[in-house]
């Protein structure tokens, strides 16, 4: 599995801008998309919720990928 690191300098940044600045999918339409149909994992459990704030240390999931957060 692949990790890499999102650096952000905001409080959190929601799942879908996560999903789609890691280049998982280009749009954000497609990245609701995968997390409607459960297809995206956060810190180990399956989210549905499009709008999750992802925030300093928060793992998300997609097939062998891993996005971890970190706020500058």
């Amino acid at each position: 599995m692949s990790r890499e690191i999102i650096n952000i300098n905001e409080d959190f940044i929601r799942l879908q801008d996560l999903i789609k600045f890691a280049g998982i999918t280009p749009t954000g339409g497609q990245a609701k998309y995968l997390i409607q149909n459960g297809e995206i994992k956060v810190n180990g459990e399956v989210c549905t919720m499009r709008g999750k704030k992802m925030r300093d240390g928060d793992i998300a999931q997609f097939e062998d990928r891993i996005i971890e957060v970190k706020i500058d």
